[in-house]
């Protein structure tokens, strides 16, 4: 079977550092305000190597959005191409299902390339990482939000005491904090904020974020599936085994660590398949970790435009991810058409996958599942 951190990434040895294989940046593309501020020359000294070529925003870069000659560069792409742009709306939005609240994002994109991402549908045929630069404005923008909503009235699914702010919307924060310090900005800010806290999911394992000191007003939401899965369709992530053995550390470091189950795949076999995940989970986490942990249920959606991308450098993920047999069409909460499972069908993994839970992971409380 293909391994997925591999995958489509065979000009370094085995041997080099994940972070390495992951951003090995040419070019950054950067709005001249973004390059000329703090952050974005912090994120250019990162990378002295790469060409700089400025446009006029972060949304309009031909060689980018738009181009399908990209598609056969789907990886390519991520590996060698930064964006720079100053975010122009930092509102918070409402969410109510892992988070409160969705704070303005410090980034969008992703070096990672797992086929079910949602974020490419926007951007066309290209999705690497764009650094918002604009940090001091985000996190004051947050310091207000937070001030506004006083203290947590009573507990809801989010959090029993505080309010709770996604951050990593549109990116996954672990690898954004390889590129500059937005992230250790927002852990910061929220280690001051008595009534709120930060959370993101991610699928990469940064070590470097156990030196940042959040005093448990970070959540991190580790994604999981069975490896069977994972080698296919988390392409560049890290391994499964990787991310387990991080929790404990994660823990141990000061974060809140739940679960992230996301996304189940129902296909021929998934059921022996979660309960070796879940047997791990029991045998190896730490009592700490079990006594505050929680976790999501994400059952897969997908979506027609992505599905035929994917044709175009990854047609194995194809294989588990579109099955019209099993699936019917969904309007998102953003208006996208997308697929999902039959109700049926998905109303019966969700009660197999939480009798599993129960049986294998009797500490592991299901938040919320759909």
């Amino acid at each position: 079977m293909t391994d997925a951190l591999t995958l489509f990434d065979d000009v370094l040895p085995p041997e080099t550092p994940v972070s390495n294989r992951l951003l090995q940046v040419r070019t950054v593309y950067a709005e001249p305000a973004a390059a000329a501020s703090p952050r974005g020359r912090q994120v250019l000294a990162r990378f002295p190597d790469a060409e700089l070529v400025e446009v006029p925003s972060h949304w309009q870069i031909p060689d980018l959005h738009g181009n399908e000659g990209n598609v056969e560069r789907w990886v390519r792409v991520k590996t060698e191409t930064l964006v720079l742009g100053v975010k122009k709306s930092v509102t918070v939005r409402p969410n109510g299902r892992s988070a409160d609240f969705i704070a303005p994002s410090t980034a969008n994109g992703c070096a990672m390339a797992c086929a079910y991402c949602y974020v490419p549908r926007r951007k066309g045929y290209a999705n690497p990482i764009t650094v918002f630069t604009n940090i001091d404005q985000i996190t004051r923008a947050v310091r207000r939000h937070v001030d506004r909503q006083g203290v947590k009235p009573e507990p809801n699914e989010c959090d029993p005491f505080d309010w709770v702010y996604d951050l990593g919307e549109n990116s996954d924060c672990s690898v954004d904090a390889m590129v500059s310090d937005n992230i250790a900005d927002l852990v910061a800010t929220f280690r001051t904020l008595p009534t709120a806290k930060a959370s993101f999911a991610t699928k990469f394992v940064n070590r470097q974020l156990l030196d940042l000191d959040p005093q448990g007003r970070t959540r991190v939401r580790f994604s999981l599936m069975p490896d069977a899965d994972a080698h296919s369709l988390d392409v560049r992530t890290s391994r499964i085994d990787e991310r387990i053995a991080a929790i404990d550390d994660f823990v141990e470091a000061g974060y809140e660590v739940h679960l992230n189950f996301s996304p189940v795949v129902l296909r021929d076999g998934w059921e022996a398949d979660w309960t070796t995940l879940l047997q791990q989970l029991d045998d190896e986490l730490s009592d700490a970790t079990k006594a505050q942990a929680v976790t999501e249920i994400i059952m897969l959606t997908h979506n027609e435009q992505l599905h035929e991308v994917n044709l175009g450098w990854h047609p194995q993920a194809e294989e588990l991810l579109w099955r019209p047999e099993l699936q019917q069409p969904k309007v998102s909460q953003n208006g996208m058409l997308n697929v999902r499972y039959r109700n049926d069908v998905k109303r019966a993994g969700v009660d197999r996958l939480q009798q599993l839970i129960r049986q294998h992971a009797p500490w592991l409380r299901v938040r919320y599942a759909f």
